[in-house]
């Protein structure tokens, strides 16, 4: 019963964990990231504004993710900031170096806006709420899968033998 709590906390705190310490590194070395937000092709006067917005998104949707207060919305406000992100910091596509053998600015780029995306994806499951298999069961079938598309109001079909989405058995 108790993993029915732990583990959807515990895969929440590692979906975000990275965020808190981004707003630190951004309060700590302010003139640094103040820097990078002036680095793009917005006007220098929203650099400050961009920082400190920053700073309270990569803070507040966490929390609300981990805890479960208006997760969705929190989950998404900052998906949508990943993707902002990719396309304002990690543009590997102006980089010449991106094919050169070696160290490359523009590789790492490419990573990183890579890592951004698998972000989204994982924010984007707490958006659309998908449902916690019991740990039994997948401790007895672990090469099972689940179902990857479900009609929208539906109940996903269970592609684990013995366990329906909503029931109580092997809870």
């Amino acid at each position: 019963m108790a993993d029915l709590y732990l583990i959807p906390i515990v895969i929440r705190v590692c979906l975000v964990v990275l965020f808190p310490f981004s707003a630190l590194d951004k309060i700590v070395f302010w003139k640094d990231a103040l820097k990078q937000a002036n680095d793009t092709f917005l006007p220098k006067s929203i650099g400050p504004s961009m920082v400190v917005a920053a700073i309270v998104v990569e803070t507040v949707a966490p929390l609300c993710i981990v805890f479960g207060w208006h997760d969705r919305i929190a989950a998404l406000v900052l998906a949508l900031f990943c993707v902002v992100s990719a396309f304002l910091y990690h543009p590997f596509w102006k980089f010449a170096d991106f094919w050169k053998s070696g160290n490359s600015e523009g590789r790492g780029h490419f990573w990183d806006f890579l890592k951004n995306f698998g972000l989204v994806g994982g924010l984007l499951l707490v958006v659309f709420a998908t449902q916690l298999a019991p740990t039994g069961v997948i401790a007895r079938r672990p090469l099972s899968s689940t179902a990857v598309y479900t009609p929208s109001g539906a109940a996903p079909p269970s592609t684990i033998p013995g366990w329906e989405a909503g029931s109580d058995h092997d809870h």
